[in-house]
């Protein structure tokens, strides 16, 4: 009887055993997928996302947006490409921004200021990860290591205005993934100034737009263009971000952090919405580069 329970065990342990190999095997072919698809036919709908680990959808989900197409190879006359790296004992700091080339327009400082000395701004990203160290209580978390990481798409509207898209990374030791944030810039190449969602949109027409937006993302879910976990968005979550959107000729994008409208291991960072889908919404003035 001893031996038929020993038997039963060994059997037991070898199915199991059997089941997570066939496991690691489909996500081996799924990660083996990801490197070898391109970009253009990378799609949610194509797996089981049910049958998958998080880690790999979270990885399909940041590869759409890392090798998502811009418009920086059209744009390299124009746009300096900036790269600063720091790799230190608590932390990493690996930044890559735009800045515009002044011999072009002097008002183009404008902007080169804000990125330099506000957006970017090396030595207060380094100050404020010491000083976050140096006030937690915790031995562990001060033994951290931190990464920071920022990296940019770029885009051009009728070579009026130029879009930046700026996507940041944080990761933290004990976390799984990196979390993804985003904060967009629209800059007016002719006034040298920034433009805001006041500039291109009615007064009082958050609510309606988020009414769009909504309709655009069942409508993806509908057609498993993403995934059904998704949700709409807030009036209060659109408020906080409506000012992180890049422009085309063609459509505006407004990007969400992570989980506002989808969950951190899958679906989308960001809306696509057509300009002729927000024709009500558009304010008609010549100083619009949106009006068509």
């Amino acid at each position: 009887m001893k031996y038929l329970y020993l038997v039963g065990l060994l059997v037991v342990f070898l199915a199991c055993k059997n089941d997570k190999r066939e496991e690691n095997t489909l996500e081996n072919k799924v990660l083996d997928s990801l490197k070898r698809m391109p970009l253009d036919s990378l799609k949610l709908k194509d797996f089981d996302i049910e049958s998958l680990d998080k880690s790999v959808t979270i990885e399909l989900k940041q590869k759409q947006l890392i090798e998502k197409k811009d418009e920086s190879e059209e744009l390299e006359e124009l746009i300096i490409d900036k790269h600063y790296l720091v790799e230190k004992k608590d932390y990493t700091i690996n930044f890559k921004y735009p800045l515009i080339n002044e011999s072009y327009k002097l008002t183009n400082r404008n902007f080169n200021e804000f990125i330099n000395d506000y957006y970017v701004n090396i030595t207060k990203t380094e100050s404020d990860i010491l000083e976050s160290k140096a006030f937690c209580d915790s031995i562990d978390a001060k033994t951290f290591r931190e990464e920071r990481f920022i990296d940019y798409k770029i885009y051009n509207v009728n070579d009026l205005l130029v879009s930046v898209l700026f996507y940041k990374e944080n990761f933290y030791n004990g976390a799984m993934h990196p979390s993804y944030s985003f904060d967009c810039f629209n800059f007016d190449l002719n006034r040298g100034v920034f433009m805001t969602y006041a500039d291109f949109f009615t007064q009082d027409s958050e609510e309606e737009l988020v009414d769009i937006i909504n309709k655009n993302i069942n409508k993806r879910i509908g057609k498993a263009d993403i995934y059904y976990d998704c949700w709409e968005v807030s009036l209060d979550d659109f408020s906080t971000s409506k000012n992180n959107f890049v422009l085309n000729d063609t459509y505006i994008e407004f990007y969400f952090d992570d989980c506002v409208i989808c969950p951190s291991y899958t679906g989308t960072y960001s809306i696509e919405l057509p300009l002729t889908n927000l024709l009500s919404v558009l304010k008609k003035y010549d100083s619009n580069p949106l009006v068509f």
